[in-house]
């Protein structure tokens, strides 16, 4: 996962909605749509960049940090959000602020097709699971949809998934043979 030299702007605007609402620790699988946030999560002194080996495991270090007194945020791509359905359930029980920045498969010109299955199904997951889901839709609202839901989990203890749209992300591109 290489960031891009020349990240577009909604990238940059999210990093910064994360600095602005003061969380510490970003806990993502490495994924393209969020290059740019992990390589200044990375570079970041005042934020603890945690690597995942899967989804879940997010779930459990944004428990973790509200424990402690810190705020995290779970990066990841949709379809990771299946491998998070049974520890969505700690959130709940344990009445967890939880904010994730899902960047989106399945839409938009996709040409895997086993990509289409979560992308279709993420949004429902997530409410199934008590995780109020917002999305942007346009790049430039990219910042204040992030925002908000930094806000509406850190200040009024809700769980919130924010997607990103496959068409603000862009169109993957690959060599036909």
């Amino acid at each position: 996962m290489n960031a891009n030299p020349n990240p577009p702007p909604w990238q940059k605007d999210i990093f910064q909605a994360i600095k602005h609402a003061g969380v510490q620790q970003v806990a993502y699988v490495p994924d393209a749509g969020h290059a740019y946030v992990i390589q200044s999560a990375i570079a970041d002194p005042g934020i603890t960049d945690v690597a995942l080996t899967t989804e879940e495991e997010g779930v459990a270090v944004a428990a973790g940090a509200w424990l402690g007194g810190q705020r995290a945020v779970l990066l990841m791509q949709s379809s990771g959000v299946g491998n998070c359905i049974n520890m969505f359930s700690l959130l709940s029980a344990a009445d967890i602020p939880f904010v994730t920045i899902v960047t989106m498969r399945g839409e938009y010109a996709e040409f895997n097709p086993w990509q289409a299955p979560m992308g279709r199904a993420t949004q429902a997951a997530m409410e199934l699971m008590g995780i109020h889901v917002m999305r942007v839709r346009r790049a430039e609202d990219a910042q204040e949809v992030v925002s908000a839901a930094l806000d509406g989990a850190f200040m009024a203890g809700a769980r919130i998934a924010v997607l990103i749209g496959q068409d603000v992300i862009g169109r993957k591109k690959w060599e036909r043979k």
